[in-house]
């Protein structure tokens, strides 16, 4: 039999029962909705987790100082503990798996400008500040090496503080005053949905340099004169990561005269621990709702094998009748198969098209701040594409074996007695 004929065969017993077709169809189209949109579900909520926790600081360890747990070195549990100005360049220097270690200093400042005023959050750190805490320039620029080396009087302003000092007026060049200092402004950063902060949200703030900060705005009693709040790190890797984490206690440790084990006089809100644990959840929630979609296609696997079993019941007269003109088991196999395969192929085309156009319709629509939209991708095609094979096969098969294996003249025998 030409492939010709064998199409025209099957598009004629499929058009036959129709209805049965139809519903079939519907089955496995269904499957592979389920599969995709809740695969992309999870990949959308996953994304929108981890640009959500991006935008407090990207790979970013902040290191706050505490009260020792443990005696250690001849002195007392219980003993507070200060980080120096200075300690991160020990820090820097005895931690080769860490990429940055800085020192951030932040006090609340009297801000004035020509056209308002009032209390702002004002941040001392160095320029990679930018890079670890996800701060995007959206005007001029943030300070650099040269401004904290000379401890320059530049100002780099949140997006809402901007909007407070200046409305909508030019704000690059303007003189503001801070404690009565004069300060530039030289950049406005891009404006952020924060949902997570230690010491409240980025667009609020005032950044100056690090050496600005600790001349004019220094910790002040009861604050322990020549301290910083925290400590910000970033390791170079993610597996450079774990390293990091105990070379920095270990040098802190040693400057602080605290045990390195101490977690409480040296505690660390781990940005990367924290996005892999949740990570895991992702993933843990993308394979239960992947298992539902693969559960589902495969008892559309079971309607199609249903269906083609009742078929070869329904057909037993005319595969007897083409087995007695000369129709050999591998034609009858290859037409059972067939009209299987033609089945899947066609449901399964239709239900990646109808999910990936849901899935692209719902991203036009507004986003809630922790979810992405229904991220679709090749990799979840590939997935359904080869789940439905499978089935397909698996599907075929034995319905084909059945059509195959009727006697002639049993089947003959079969139908006219019914």
């Amino acid at each position: 039999m030409q492939f010709r004929d064998l199409l025209k065969d099957t598009l004629a017993t499929l058009w036959a029962h129709k209805r049965r077709t139809l519903l079939t169809m519907f089955g496995i189209a269904w499957g592979i909705v389920s599969i995709t949109v809740m695969v992309a579900a999870g990949e959308g909520l996953g994304e929108g987790i981890k640009r959500n926790q991006e935008t407090f600081g990207k790979d970013v360890m902040i290191v706050f100082a505490g009260r020792t747990s443990m005696q250690a070195g001849g002195t007392r549990a219980g003993r507070a503990v200060r980080w120096g100005e200075e300690d991160y360049l020990d820090v820097a220097k005895e931690s080769p798996a860490c990429k940055y270690v800085m020192p951030e200093l932040g006090n609340e400042v009297q801000v004035h400008s020509a056209f308002n005023s009032g209390a702002i959050s004002t941040v001392g750190s160095l320029p990679p500040f930018t890079e670890i805490r996800s701060i995007d320039v959206a005007e001029g620029r943030f300070y650099n090496n040269e401004d904290n080396v000379q401890a320059r009087n530049v100002a780099f302003l949140g997006s809402d503080t901007r909007k407070q000092l200046f409305a909508e007026r030019e704000a690059l060049g303007q003189s503001i005053s801070l404690n009565g200092t004069p300060y530039t402004v030289i950049g406005v950063m891009k404006s952020k949905e924060q949902n997570s902060s230690y010491d409240g949200a980025d667009t609020r703030k005032i950044f100056i340099p690090f050496n600005s900060m600790r001349r004019d705005f220094p910790n002040k009693p009861p604050a322990i004169e020549h301290t910083v709040d925290r400590l910000l790190v970033a390791p170079w890797s993610l597996e450079t990561h774990p390293d990091c984490v105990k070379q920095v206690r270990k040098s802190l440790a040693r400057l602080h005269n605290f045990d390195p084990r101490d977690k409480e006089a040296a505690g660390i809100w781990d940005t990367i621990k924290n996005a892999q644990a949740n990570r895991m959840i992702i993933v843990g929630m993308e394979i239960f709702m992947g298992a539902v979609g693969i559960a589902t296609l495969f008892l559309g696997g079971l309607g199609v094998m249903n269906v083609m079993l009742v078929s070869v019941r329904e057909r037993t007269r005319e595969i007897g009748v083409r087995m007695a003109l000369g129709a050999t088991r591998k034609s009858i196999l290859r037409q059972f198969f067939a009209e299987t395969i033609f089945v899947m192929a066609l449901s399964g085309g239709a239900g990646l098209f109808l999910s990936y156009g849901f899935c692209a319709l719902v991203n036009l629509l507004p986003m809630p701040l922790f979810f992405a939209g229904l991220l679709t991708s090749w990799k979840i095609g590939a997935l359904s594409v080869a789940l439905l094979s499978l089935i397909a096969v698996l599907s075929a098969v034995y319905p084909a074996n059945r059509a195959a294996s009727v006697d002639p003249i049993e089947a003959l025998r079969f139908e006219a007695g019914g």
